[in-house]
């Protein structure tokens, strides 16, 4: 027999036949991993502790306190235990494919009738039922003549489908725990009972196409949840709960922000609190950007496609742009257009006008860009993935000495702009180069050599984010956590040595020659769409007053005091406060549910006693508290509340 060896996680070496299994393995270092073992990680891909080892390798062995792969496991065992339920509840069934996802997983079935929430309670029972039984998983390698004609047979035309998908060298998986069988590349637990019967969840139904066709069958997604505790499913749905009230559509609507039609899909009509909170923050972003040395541009909407070609863009990107064909007058042919989905081949136009020398250099471009990309319409959500967005885009031309200094400054400009948004914490992604890309590899060295430098002497050590960057240049991705836990991409900063090269960029450097500038893009809110809809489920709707679109408003309790509350919104509106009166002949009760549902951080309520003693009843968001305050100290209070950050 051929003898292999295993190199264990403490670098000891192991002796065994060719074929021996991670069970064998686990069963040889301790009888008790053997008992808690769940899989194992062989040369960095993860192995069912059945399938056989033939040659030299690392190897380690895996249990529940993994929680990368107990994950992994628990969530693909149980989308197989939830289609075993589903069949044994309903024989009729089809099944097709159910992979595992973030947070757990889901299973597609053709069925006649649609699955009811009913239903989902029914099919958790079985899948309880199955868990208890202990069954042993087990697995089998067969050649594809024997797997179609058991499907065809089963009456499986979807899984028959499936295995002429498969590349011809990869081999077929075969599952089974008790007589129910499922093709599956695996890795699985050892048996059923392994899983944590009280720490899954089926959450929902919703139609999906049979392979993502819209011309193939309608089928039914079951999705589920899963940990490796009931603490953590706890956890989780609590944070479902939350993120449910805290939902920017919802907030959006109660607050009146915002509306979007069929007319305009993923596109925005902003209504007038809304745009408020929108040209605040593009206020506050414009005066950050000219503190920090930036010169604002603005750049046409529709561009000849002449300039994406030069760009690359064309090549790399056109499925996601919006083409404009126009017959000009006179011309022989169209001319073809495309609404712009980016803003930096138009920032190098303005660079590229009139001679730049080496003193003109970091030359800090900045703009407010509106711009538009196809996103399929399934992939659309609220304001948070839109079609049509403005970014708080930038383009820093720099020499290739001066990266370090200046993605240093933009950290810096960074990190004081999600400070004053809020956001004290975040962290920093490192993405090299893809496949679809264009620069050569000594290009890429160089560029990916310099970005990680800078980043590392900006004393931030990034997650390494394999694959990720832009076609032109490696990219780093700022990652922001909200109140409840989720994660928001939002900034990011690329180093790019192609683009300059494409179109023509150049200065005059110390030398008196032609040089390549280096052309960093970067934008740190991302777009304005996007990060309001952040902002609005970090704060639930409480946005801090400097943002509110309405920041106060003074309500009548008795229409005798009607002039007094005149009096309060005009003094208000006077140091600069966004101000109303609500001087309506309702209940007082009613005026203040109003508006605490439509997230008003400062209400004043003012009577009789409040207009002899030229006093308020001050009431802030989410206090059931009141304080009495003198009006002139209370507009001095709120002027400086309301005054934004940087101008404090």
């Amino acid at each position: 027999m051929v003898q292999i060896s295993l190199t264990l996680p403490d670098n000891s070496i192991r002796n065994y036949e060719a074929g021996v299994t991670a069970a064998d393995v686990a069963a040889d270092i301790a009888s008790s991993l053997a008992k808690k073992a769940i899989s194992a990680t062989v040369d960095d891909k993860h192995f069912d502790l059945a399938w056989p080892i033939e040659a030299d390798a690392t190897i380690a062995i895996h249990t529940m306190k993994d929680e990368l792969q107990a994950d992994e496991l628990i969530r693909h065992d149980l989308a197989h235990v939830m289609a075993r339920a589903v069949q044994e509840i309903w024989p009729d069934v089809q099944v097709t494919i159910g992979p595992v996802i973030k947070d757990g997983w889901y299973y597609d079935f053709d069925r006649n009738e649609p699955f009811t929430p009913e239903d989902l309670a029914v099919i958790e029972k079985k899948m309880k039922d199955i868990i208890n039984q202990r069954d042993p998983v087990r697995t089998e390698v067969w050649d594809r003549t024997r797997a179609v004609q058991h499907y065809t047979d089963a009456g499986e035309p979807y899984k028959v489908e499936l295995i002429s998908s498969i590349p011809g060298n990869e081999p077929l998986r075969m599952y089974w725990h008790g007589e129910w069988q499922d093709l599956c590349r695996g890795p699985h637990l050892q048996h059923t009972g392994q899983l944590p019967a009280d720490a899954f969840k089926l959450m929902s139904v919703a139609g999906a196409y049979w392979r993502g066709d819209s011309k193939r069958a309608m089928l039914q997604r079951i999705y589920g949840v899963a940990f490796t505790n009931k603490e953590k499913l706890k956890a989780h749905l609590h944070m479902l709960e939350e993120a449910a009230k805290r939902d920017h559509r919802k907030l959006g609507r109660e607050m009146d922000l915002y509306h979007m039609q069929e007319e305009a899909p993923g596109q925005v009509f902003w209504h007038p609190n809304g745009w408020t909170i929108y040209t605040e923050l593009q206020d506050y972003m414009r005066r950050k950007q000219r503190a920090g040395g930036y010169v604002e541009v603005n750049t046409p909407q529709v561009v000849d496609r002449k300039l994406w070609v030069a760009s690359g863009h064309w090549d790399k990107y056109q499925e996601n742009m919006f083409i404009v064909e126009v017959d000009e007058e006179h011309a022989r042919e169209k001319a073809v257009n495309a609404l712009k989905p980016m803003n930096c081949p138009c920032h190098v136009q303005i660079f590229n006008q009139g001679l730049k020398s080496y003193r003109d250099l970091p030359l800090r471009m900045a703009e407010f860009g509106s711009c538009a990309r196809y996103e399929p319409s399934g992939a659309l959500h609220g304001i948070m993935r839109v079609r049509g967005f403005t970014q708080d885009d930038g383009h820093i031309f720099c020499r290739e000495d001066q990266i370090e200094e200046e993605t240093a400054l933009y950290i810096e400009y960074l990190t004081s702009v999600y400070k004053d948004l809020g956001f004290e914490k975040f962290r920093v992604k490192f993405s090299d180069r893809p496949e679809n890309r264009s620069g050569s590899d000594e290009v890429w060295d160089r560029a990916e050599t310099a970005l990680l430098a800078a980043t590392r002497k900006a004393g931030i050590e990034p997650e390494m984010n394999p694959g990720e960057g832009a076609f032109y240049g490696p990219k780093l991705e700022f990652v922001l956590t909200d109140a409840i836990g989720r994660d928001w991409q939002c900034g990011t900063h690329q180093v790019d040595f192609v683009l300059p090269e494409r179109l023509g960029a150049s200065y005059i450097g110390e030398d008196g020659n032609k040089h390549r500038p280096v052309m960093l893009h970067r934008a740190c809110l991302g777009s304005f769409e996007r990060f309001i809809g952040i902002l609005i489920e970090e704060h639930a709707g409480k946005l801090p007053i400097w943002l509110a679109p309405r920041q106060v408003v003074v309500v009548s309790i008795v229409s005798d005091a009607d002039d007094f509350v005149r009096e309060a919104v005009a003094a208000l509106r006077a140091v600069g406060v966004r101000a109303e009166a609500d001087i309506r002949n309702e209940k007082i009760n009613y005026k203040v549910r109003e508006h605490s549902v439509a997230k008003v951080p400062v209400i004043l309520a003012i009577g009789m006693k409040e207009v002899e003693d030229r006093t308020v009843s001050v009431r802030r968001l989410g206090s059931k508290q009141s304080e009495v305050m003198n009006l002139e100290q209370l507009v001095a209070d709120l002027k400086v509340e309301s005054t934004p950050p940087d101008l404090l």
